[in-house]
């Protein structure tokens, strides 16, 4: 067991994303992007209980080339695409969807949210996809909060969902993740009592890091990190040891790096400035779809 080494740690900054203010731990302008994850986003949003959640949250909006992931921390999310996919997605669940050669979605508070006057929480991870799978049909998954295989810790102290990829927890089980991604990936999302201590294997050559949502969490041989933190590790070694010092909720990120070119305009992610110019005209011209949000 070699434990993997701390080299960067990124706090999550304050950004306005089209009226709506959002952290953003990554991209930086020294952190790009950690191949194949593109973008992670932190919305903490309280909704205006007094206007109708359809003209609340995200409206629709094309996206081509990657995976954008939604992690449901409180609320709810209302997802609605061009493909006919309509899910209300709780907290606990998670929503991917393959943009593929192209779709148009919109990502609002539900009904009940409003109803309900709750707050509401997301991660938004945004992931590369090969250049094979770029122009793949495009795919959503949801995932009930109880349908996700569970990783065993020794103490017991801990609730780890795996979310993509293949794993073997502490009693041995072999483990599949329900959503299987576009390259190799490895996605966990913890929630941790205070005390709980967990280590992870990961597979050699992939990029990893860890980001934290809530509480403060101790990164074996680094130390203490704030939350709203993402914490990036080298490639040297194949463990990471985790410790919450309170309660606590992280997602561990981990993927084989794609190695490809990356051109990136809005919400387009392709291999070529060409590509892009492309995905612009398809999405003007309607191949992407049309998106009525009826209901």
């Amino acid at each position: 067991m070699n434990t993997k080494k701390v080299t960067t740690t990124l706090p999550a900054q304050m950004i306005d994303m089209g009226g709506l203010p959002v952290k953003q731990a990554l991209p930086t302008q020294n952190v790009p992007n950690l191949d194949p994850f593109l973008l992670l986003h932190h919305g903490q949003i309280k909704p205006i209980f007094k206007r109708p959640a359809r003209v609340q949250g995200i409206g629709p909006h094309p996206h081509r080339g990657f995976s954008p992931v939604t992690f449901v921390i409180e609320g709810e999310v209302h997802h609605r695409d061009s493909r006919g996919n309509n899910q209300i997605a709780k907290a606990g669940e998670v929503q991917w969807m393959h943009a593929g050669m192209g779709i148009i979605h919109s990502e609002r508070p539900s009904d009940n949210t409003i109803k309900q006057k709750m707050h509401q929480e997301i991660v938004q991870l945004w992931i590369n996809s090969p250049a094979a799978s770029k122009m793949k049909e495009p795919a959503y998954t949801h995932v009930n909060e109880e349908d996700f295989p569970r990783i065993a810790t020794q103490d017991g102290l801990s609730d780890i969902k795996l979310i993509s990829g293949n794993y073997s927890d502490s009693n041995q089980k072999e483990l599949k993740g329900k959503i299987k991604g576009e390259s190799e990936l490895l996605i966990m999302w913890g929630v941790a009592k205070e005390g709980a201590q967990a280590t992870f294997d990961i597979p050699e050559g992939f990029n990893s890091s860890v980001y934290i949502i809530r509480g403060d969490v101790r990164i074996v041989e680094h130390g203490v990190v704030d939350p709203e933190s993402l914490v990036i590790f080298g490639v040297e070694g194949d463990t990471i040891s985790l410790e919450a010092k309170s309660d606590a909720q992280y997602l561990l990120l981990a993927g084989k790096p794609i190695n490809e070119k990356i051109v990136q305009h809005g919400p387009y992610v392709m291999n070529t400035q060409t590509e892009i110019m492309e995905a612009m005209r398809d999405y003007q011209m309607g191949k992407m779809g049309i998106l009525i949000e009826e209901d």
